[in-house]
């Protein structure tokens, strides 16, 4: 997939253009698309997800949410993006996350993504995950995405494979999963172009 264009602008992370998607920083004014298409995907997502506070859809949640993620692209450790359909009315679809972003020798991060229940399935998420990629290996520079599933979530797997991640392993009780330590299977894509 190619890239249609980023923009220019000041902001970081950048923007970034697919055929069908815009990928951009998250902001207040999208409280109300987000707590509603989660709220109306809660059963599809929490199975994936750390257990949701009971607060978690409250717009005070949101901004702490938002506090979080500007103080980890200040300090260069997150790169937060919301995916959203690129037309006359962009539509919030799900979102996606570079985090614990390691320099020096490392240079990786690891990726986190969530996808809106309606919108799961018609290939918009493998379609944001490839531009991220992309960038991150072009505009960031890093050398290695991380990503991880539990172990029944193949359709994450296939999502990670189709995006040219590489099955590495399993890792026991790897993450706190919906209040259950969960085993998950690791994957990683290289940059093979430095």
């Amino acid at each position: 997939m190619k890239l249609l264009k980023m923009s220019s602008s000041e902001s970081y992370p950048e923007d970034i253009y697919t055929d069908r998607l815009i990928l951009r920083r998250p902001k207040l004014s999208d409280f109300e698309q987000w707590s509603d298409l989660r709220q109306m995907s809660a059963d599809f997502l929490q199975p994936y997800e750390p257990r949701w506070a009971n607060d978690e859809l409250s717009r005070s949640s949101f901004k702490a949410r938002l506090r979080r993620q500007e103080a980890d692209i200040n300090s260069g450790r997150g790169l937060p993006w919301f995916v959203l359909a690129n037309n006359s009315k962009p539509k919030l679809l799900g979102g996606l996350t570079l985090s614990n972003i390691r320099r020096g020798v490392a240079q990786a991060a690891t990726l986190g993504y969530w996808m809106g229940e309606p919108f799961a399935g018609l290939g918009y998420m493998s379609e944001a995950v490839t531009a991220v990629s992309a960038s991150a290996f072009e505009v960031h520079r890093l050398h290695r995405i991380e990503a991880s599933t539990v172990l029944n979530n193949t359709r994450s797997q296939g999502l990670l494979k189709k995006c040219g991640f590489e099955r590495e392993g399993v890792a026991k009780s790897y993450l706190k999963i919906n209040g259950q330590w969960e085993d998950h299977i690791l994957f990683a894509r290289i940059n093979g172009v430095e």
